[in-house]
């Protein structure tokens, strides 16, 4: 009863800090069950999984009622990283856990350092404001470069932001895919720095965008653990509806916290879990 409770709690707060971040509550959730419940590894990512589905599930309609996320980019990045997160769940039990716990620090340290070092671009000036251009353009058909039709990355972009790079952003999602399987995170830990800090779409824009589609990446790896026996269903439960409670408040406040604020928060999670699993790898 007492350890029901207790997993209630942490998946409550690990679903808080996923909605807010985009992490689908997977970098808290595994740390959780492995160091503080003593559950193997392998066990850990199966139940972050399912808690990363919900969590997405429970966020999602939230941002999209508000048009936060970029529904048309996070589904076409989306593409790719189902077809990574097959690949990894593939591999997933062929890898000792001391190998998955030293990569998953690695990849924590770097990603904190990433997005530490990250700085909001400044807003472009230069283009003209469409509203403004209805009325004061002149009746005349417009000619030259406001002629073209909009290609593939405008109909991508926001009205204040535009996505650059997609073919990285593409080789991000297919590795975001693969870590999703390995780590139990959903994905969100590679896509939102992916989105922020090589595609340029804005920090809330690419957390939001990133719980739209961490519950897809979640599914595709978590039907391979549910085959393999990868799931622990008495522990799934609990964190499970934890998380959905913590995921419906963070998506409910997460437009009233300041970007730098969030920003600090992503990167104190990021190097507290990775010196936490490092320290259980070499121990």
């Amino acid at each position: 009863m007492i350890e029901g409770v207790l997993l209630l709690t942490g998946g409550a707060a690990a679903g808080l800090f996923g909605s807010l971040l985009g992490l689908g509550g997977g970098l808290l959730i595994v740390p959780l069950l492995t160091l503080g419940f003593g559950l193997a590894l392998i066990k850990a990512v199966g139940i972050s999984l399912i808690c990363v589905i919900v969590t997405s599930g429970a966020a999602a309609g939230v941002f999209l009622e508000r048009r936060v996320a970029n529904l048309r980019l996070g589904m076409t990045l989306e593409l790719f990283t189902a077809i990574g997160a097959l690949v990894g769940g593939l591999i997933a039990f062929l890898l000792p856990e001391r190998v998955l716990e030293t990569l998953f620090a690695v990849l924590l340290v770097y990603v904190a350092v990433t997005m530490a070092r990250r700085r909001d671009p400044p807003k472009a000036a230069s283009a003209p404001d469409p509203a403004q251009s209805r009325t004061q353009a002149p009746t005349t058909a417009p000619l030259g470069p406001a002629a073209r039709p909009r290609t593939f990355l405008d109909q991508m972009s926001g009205p204040d932001y535009r996505v650059r790079r997609i073919g990285l952003g593409i080789i991000g999602s297919v590795f975001a895919g693969v870590t999703s399987a390995l780590f139990g995170i959903g994905g969100g830990l590679v896509k939102v720095p992916v989105m922020h800090v090589i595609m340029t779409v804005p920090l809330r824009v690419a957390t939001a965008t990133s719980n739209l589609m961490i519950g897809i990446t979640a599914s595709a790896s978590a039907i391979i653990y549910l085959l393999r026996g990868g799931i622990d269903p008495y522990a799934a439960a609990p964190t499970a509806i934890g998380v959905f409670i913590g995921a419906s408040i963070g998506s409910r406040v997460a437009s009233r916290i300041d970007l730098r604020i969030l920003r600090g928060l992503f990167v104190a999670i990021l190097l507290y879990t990775a010196w936490q699993m490092l320290r259980r790898a070499i121990a």
